[in-house]
């Protein structure tokens, strides 16, 4: 056997060696981190599934950040404020996370303004009164929570652990959310109304959220099989519904969906199916503010241009400076 061919003998030994380990962390329910071997697969779906989150979370912060301006009281400015900064680090987090598998995170970015990385659908649609604010809170970030609290037991370390401030911080907007509809219930007639049609108009985008039935999601299985999802599309969506109906009736607003019961033998409730070719055409750039919210954050970014080069430069003097007072000191 030729040297060359020895050499590739000992490389698969040490791949096999390698899958075997961390086959055998997965199963034990362990941490993958970002100096253990993984395999490239493993790889590209955390990259994609992560970058695919921070988009959504700086992207998300464009139908609430319209009203800041317009709140209609200090308080609700100021929550609304912080709320905005708080998807504003959601985002530098997971992007933090995504860099960890040797993403680099202007190419994410520039992946994201060129169309070839996906955000959440949810995000394309528009927020014409206020009670969007407290809509967006209870359902969108009601779902989130559903979503991101199994993602705190993700199999990659970084990921996870990014996760368990994202999730206490989602907990607390859901609630500001459902605070101010709360209020609003207890206003005036054109309030209770304004509320209902939020209501209406975000229902079905929230189910869409979790992503397409399982039957016609390829990424699912294998993505729980390396358990970096806990849950498929539809138990989640099934996990939101059963947490939103009793909120709903708290509230005092109708669900828009005739099929929505209880169902006793199940346990859980029953309820319709959202239109699927809807969620395809909004994924594909057809939603009522693709464009708007796409073009927004490319201006965004061009504009923000000076301020990172600055960055960069100050970073390379601080550092000059560092390794000239080591060098005078030794």
């Amino acid at each position: 056997m030729t040297s060359t061919g020895t050499e590739a003998s000992a490389a698969d030994r040490d791949e096999t060696r390698f899958e075997e380990q961390f086959d055998a962390t997965i199963a034990k329910d362990q941490r993958i981190e970002p100096r253990d071997w993984m395999p490239d697969g493993y790889r590209k779906t955390l990259i994609r599934q992560i970058a695919q989150h921070a988009h959504s979370e700086i992207i998300g912060m464009q139908p609430e950040g319209d009203w800041i301006t317009r709140a209609p009281s200090l308080r609700r400015k100021a929550i609304l404020f912080a709320k905005v900064q708080d998807e504003a680090g959601h985002g530098l987090y997971l992007y933090s996370a995504a860099e960890t598998l040797g993403a680099d995170r202007a190419e994410l970015t520039e992946a994201l303004i060129e169309g070839r990385q996906k955000y959440s659908s949810i995000f394309n649609y528009p927020t014409p009164t206020f009670a969007d604010v407290g809509v967006i809170g209870w359902f969108v970030d009601g779902a989130a929570i559903c979503n991101q609290v199994p993602l705190c037991r993700c199999s990659y370390g970084p990921y996870a652990r990014a996760m368990v401030r994202v999730c206490k911080e989602e907990s607390f907007h859901q609630r500001q959310g459902f605070e101010l509809l709360l209020t609003m219930m207890r206003g005036t007639d054109a309030q209770r109304a304004m509320v209902q049609d939020a209501v209406d108009r975000w229902w079905w985008p929230s189910l869409m959220m979790f992503g397409p039935p399982d039957d016609d999601s390829p990424n699912s299985a294998r993505s729980m099989a390396w358990k970096i999802k806990r849950h498929s599309n539809d138990e989640l969506r099934q996990r939101f519904v059963d947490m939103t109906v009793p909120q709903a009736a708290k509230l005092g607003v109708t669900l828009p969906d005739p099929e929505l019961r209880w169902n006793e033998e199940r346990g859980h409730h029953d309820f319709g199916t959202p239109d699927w070719s809807e969620l395809q055409r909004v994924i594909r750039g057809d939603g009522p503010r693709n464009t708007e919210r796409v073009s927004r954050r490319r201006t965004a970014h061009e504009e923000g241009a000076w301020v990172r080069e600055a960055a960069t430069a100050h970073a390379a003097k601080q550092a000059a400076r560092t390794r000239k007072t080591e060098g005078a000191a030794a």
